[in-house]
């Protein structure tokens, strides 16, 4: 899911509470690896921070991640 406010581009993934807590621990090794791959497909969207919430993870981004920029390359 994506949302778009005034001042915040954020793609929220639900996940469990015990995956939850093992992504944040290396959530800035995460950062650097999502980073690398949208500088690898020459993408514009960088990702600024993680948090977690009570179901979920929220990932913000410097701008809105079209569906295209969330695919994998295989």
């Amino acid at each position: 899911m994506m949302i778009k406010r005034l001042s915040r581009k954020q793609v929220i993934v639900p996940m469990s509470n015990d995956n939850k807590m093992k992504f944040m621990e290396d959530s800035s090794a995460h950062i650097i690896n999502i980073n690398r791959v949208f500088k690898n497909i020459k993408s514009k969207v960088m990702v600024n921070f993680i948090q977690s919430n009570q179901a979920s993870i929220i990932i913000a981004t410097n701008k809105i991640a079209t569906p295209l920029d969330l695919q994998t390359i295989e």
